[in-house]
């Protein structure tokens, strides 16, 4: 599986993006997708994740209510999209996949396909 991210850009505080993450392959909706983030000195950090049929979705804290994970099976594209931005959320984003949910990927690793990142910065 290879994944492409785009998307990213700069952002006031409490606007809005939608970074989407383009699959290849013809399996899609057997992986469940996920996104990452990781800012300047810090480990990488979960931020959603959303099943293969697109039916259970899972998202960290400081994101909740703001950020919706989502997906097209037909376009073999996850979205991620943004909301109510803040300063904190600024880093580079990944998105990931694997054919089988870890509890791994709530501590920031363990999908076994990786795109590369797409950078978000919101300015305060």
């Amino acid at each position: 599986v290879q994944l492409q991210a785009s998307g990213g850009g700069l952002v006031q505080a409490g606007g809005s993006l939608r970074l989407s993450c383009a699959a290849s392959g013809r399996t899609f909706s057997s992986f469940f997708m996920g996104w990452f983030r990781q800012a300047p000195g810090k480990e990488r950090e979960f931020v959603a994740a959303i099943s293969g049929s697109g039916s259970s979705t899972s998202y960290t804290d400081s994101v909740k209510d703001r950020f919706t994970i989502s997906r097209d099976n037909a376009k073999n594209t996850v979205y991620l999209q943004m909301n109510s931005l803040k300063p904190e959320d600024s880093a580079v984003y990944y998105c990931a996949a694997d054919p089988l949910f870890s509890s791994h990927w709530y501590r920031g690793y363990g999908m076994d396909y990786w795109g590369k990142g797409t950078q978000v910065t919101v300015s305060s």
